[in-house]
């Protein structure tokens, strides 16, 4: 059933998910990035539903990077030495995140340039 202590835990090892996230720069620069997208969000009063959209965007580019973080630590983990095999997976898995973060990109200028002009 409800096991309401298996839950808080899950919410720590969570918690702590993010803190080890924020150790990479990648991830550290891309929260930076979302925390000014929501200022300006907040700075031009988007429309409700173009927020919901740019909240969607900012945690999938998040949730990308972290998937990507995890990913070459557990390559880096399983094979230390240098690959090639390796560092195709590892580019892919970089290239999901920077596909993410362009489609961010055209999105959130789509959203705010009628804002500006």
């Amino acid at each position: 059933m409800f096991d309401l202590k298996k839950l808080i835990l899950s919410f720590g090892h969570a918690v702590n998910g993010v803190k080890a996230a924020l150790d990479d720069q990648s991830f550290r620069i891309q929260v930076i990035i979302g925390a000014v997208v929501f200022a300006l969000a907040f700075y031009f009063r988007l429309q409700k539903f173009e927020f919901l959209i740019l909240i969607l965007t900012v945690i999938s580019v998040l949730t990308l990077e972290m998937i990507n973080t995890s990913i070459e630590r557990i390559l880096d983990l399983l094979h230390p030495e240098k690959h090639p095999e390796i560092k195709i997976i590892k580019d892919i898995s970089a290239a999901a995140v920077l596909l993410a973060a362009l489609g961010a990109l055209v999105i959130g200028l789509k959203i705010f340039i009628p804002y500006v002009f």
